[in-house]
């Protein structure tokens, strides 16, 4: 990274993306992440910045630019944080999004899995179900700057209904109209922090105004500016937070008109919904989600199923409608008393609910002696506990379903269970959030009972083999069938197909210690890509 100065200006070809949506070029082995570059392109990019592992570069020029880049149709786009990928088409959108979790369940997560192909919204604007806008120093309505919690007012946002855009701008304008004073993050000063908006199929909504105290004036006006702005509003809610920090929602709630919830449905049930419960904020797309998650379950009718993070119940009683028995645990009691109304409100008789930490909660029902046939997770970004993880594990589900928000998080998860006898067997992405960075991921996690053939990936690169066999070695020809086939394939294959080649692979001296160790045989598939690379190093 040495000879990498700010400043400097390079020519360089994008390979691909990064985590942030960021393009990746490599100059003499460094790697430089550069905004808005489009995989395939040759670029000039400035060198912005360099840190120790690696570099971030300004776009200067496209040289040709791919037939996948797009032409931005947000006046707010490089400026508010909320969008990554307005400039690419939607199908390498997809793209970018499936290798992300596929690199994360690779590379951090240590499996050999390939993902399913990413399941796209046929809805991509317009969207989110839950909008929270930020409130600036000076009043400003809109979304924070990427890296910053500095506030870039927006008009009308694409991701996000109209209605929610209105009935923010309507807060605001009862703000100016009264001279309400909005919050100062630096200063721990002002009022009005937030406006947070959720929204139905029917297109009502539900509005909370986050404030730094227990009161505001004007309270009825608030009211009728928001109704007169957004007519189907059900509700407008008080939220008190006066902690300082990133913190968005308070504990108390306090309702200035009408209801504080809102009912909407959900893969085919009806489900009420507070201000602080967890809910999917794509609608059409997280009956997607779910839709997958029930079909790695597997579930026929007699089995239990335990659902950890339920929130509102939304998973648990879709599992409860194929399971014999339900249960969901939640830490947010407003979350848990919607998911037992839930539960009510749709006959669902065969589902009950715990309030409390997730590691808690499992530690519990394990003590308890509780054995589900199936664990669902839905974890926030940071993923699980070690001790979530160690819990489920010892309950010994036949499957664990984790679905995932962040693919960083879910490869270092994955790694954890397998390490406590739990694979990963299948994967599938679902592109919640449209025009960001942001995927979802479902991946079934299958027990592997000690009877279970095991797939032993040894290190015989090390072994003695004759001259004519080091043409190429083991890692050499994994990366050639994962180039040219998009295939993973272990060692052992490989041992095997030179083995039926009449080719000498030396000594193994780290098979299993078990007396009869299971050897699965290399699939079809696989032997083929493996001669094929044979064929290339002239092996064969």
């Amino acid at each position: 990274m040495e000879y990498l100065k700010s400043g400097q200006i390079h020519t360089a070809l994008v390979e691909g993306y990064s985590s942030e949506g960021y393009g990746v070029v490599r100059l003499d082995g460094a790697v430089v992440f550069v905004p808005r570059a489009v995989r395939g392109e040759r670029i000039d990019l400035r060198i912005a910045r360099v840190m120790k592992t690696h570099a971030l570069g300004e776009l200067v020029k496209v040289h040709t630019p791919s037939p996948e880049r797009a032409l931005p149709d947000c006046p707010y786009y490089g400026k508010c944080g909320g969008c990554d990928f307005r400039h690419l088409s939607y199908t390498e959108e997809l793209r970018a999004k499936r290798q992300r979790v596929q690199d994360a369940l690779t590379r951090i997560g240590g499996s050999d899995i390939q993902v399913d192909e990413i399941l796209g919204a046929k809805n991509p604007e317009h969207y989110r179900n839950k909008c929270q806008y930020p409130i600036g120093s000076h009043g400003e309505i809109g979304f924070f700057q990427a890296r910053t919690h500095q506030v870039v007012p927006v008009d009308r946002c694409l991701l996000q209904p109209e209605v929610c855009d209105r009935t923010a701008h309507a807060v605001g304008g009862w703000m100016k109209r009264y001279k309400i004073p909005a919050y100062d993050e630096a200063a721990g000063k002002g009022l009005i922090r937030h406006v947070y908006v959720r929204t139905n199929r029917r297109g009502e909504s539900l509005c909370c105004v986050i404030a730094n105290g227990r009161r505001v004036p004007r309270e009825a006006e608030l009211a009728a500016l928001v109704l007169a702005a957004a007519p189907k509003t059900v509700g407008v809610v008080l939220n008190v937070n006066t902690k300082r920090g990133n913190v968005i929602l308070g504990d108390q709630y306090r309702t200035l008109w009408g209801q504080n919830f809102l009912m909407d449905t959900l893969c085919g049930l009806e489900f009420k919904l507070s201000v602080p419960s967890f809910y999917q904020v794509n609608r059409d797309q997280a009956e997607v989600l779910y839709g997958k998650a029930l079909e790695f379950a597997a579930l026929t009718g007699i089995e239990t199923a335990l659902d950890l993070y339920c929130g509102a119940g939304t998973i648990t009683l879709c599992l409860a409608g194929r399971a014999k028995r339900a249960i969901g645990a939640e830490i947010v009691p407003a979350a848990i008393r919607d998911a037992e109304e839930n539960a009510a409100r749709n006959g669902v008789g065969n589902a009950e609910f715990f309030c409390g930490d997730a590691a808690d909660t499992a530690t519990m029902l394990e003590a308890q002696g509780l054995r589900p046939d199936v664990i669902t997770v839905d974890p926030p970004r940071k993923g699980l506990a070690p001790e979530v993880i160690a819990s489920a594990a010892a309950m010994e589900p036949k499957r664990i379903v984790y679905v995932s928000c962040d693919p960083g998080t879910l490869g270092r998860d994955v790694k954890r269970f397998a390490g406590l006898g739990y694979r990963a067997v299948r994967a599938a992405a679902v592109d919640m959030f449209p025009g960001t960075r942001h995927v979802e991921t479902v991946v079934l996690l299958s027990q592997q009972k000690p009877d279970d053939p095991i797939e032993i990936d040894l290190d015989l690169d090390e072994l003695d083999a004759t001259a004519a066999e080091t043409k190429a070695t083991y890692e050499e020809i994994k990366a050639y069938v994962w180039e040219k086939h998009n295939m993973k394939v272990s060692s052992l294959y490989i041992s095997q197909v030179k083995r039926k080649c009449g080719l000498e692979i030396g000594q193994n001296y780290n098979l299993s210690k078990s007396e009869n160790p299971k050897v699965p045989k290399c699939p079809a598939k696989k032997e083929a890509a493996i001669m094929d690379a044979l064929k290339h190093f002239q092996m064969i």
